[in-house]
């Protein structure tokens, strides 16, 4: 398979959804309305495979310094193929040409962004707009089970 990232659209909003619904109901990933992501769809980066979402991520920011990975997802039969990865340095190099300087992320997935030389940082040191403007939202909230990572960029 030719692996080819590209900007999604509003009109891919519906797909990207029905890629995401089962992590959303499992918790592991945030629910975003069409609304919200129609908001946010510049910070998408995706793959398809014979015209079949198959994985996206978003690149979130927060302020001037700090952004966030937010929402990876792989279609399950598609992962171990290194898609994921392929789209989180994607996203870093985007960071990298907006001259963010950090980036951030909330995961289960720790030791899959260690590998990206994300390193643990204690929740506690996570700005203040992004728990109230999205962990609020969450199911888990305020018990948070997820790992926060960040990668300082150069």
């Amino acid at each position: 398979m030719i692996v080819k990232i590209f900007k999604p659209t509003v009109v891919d909003i519906p797909l990207m959804q029905e890629l995401v619904k089962t992590e959303v109901e499992n918790g592991n990933i945030l629910h975003r309305n069409q609304n919200e992501m129609a908001t946010t769809i510049r910070s998408y980066l995706a793959i398809k495979d014979n015209n079949r979402f198959i994985a996206f991520v978003a690149l979130h920011i927060h302020t001037i310094q700090l952004a966030e990975i937010r929402s990876l997802i792989v279609k399950k039969e598609y992962r171990k193929q290194g898609l994921g990865k392929k789209l989180i340095q994607a996203a870093i190099k985007e960071a990298k040409e907006l001259k963010i300087k950090e980036l951030l992320v909330l995961t289960y997935q720790k030791h899959f962004f260690e590998s990206l030389d994300f390193k643990e940082i204690a929740k506690e040191t996570i700005p203040e707009p992004k728990i109230w403007a999205d962990c609020i939202k969450c199911k888990h909230f305020p018990i948070c089970d997820e790992i926060s990572l960040i990668l300082q960029l150069k």
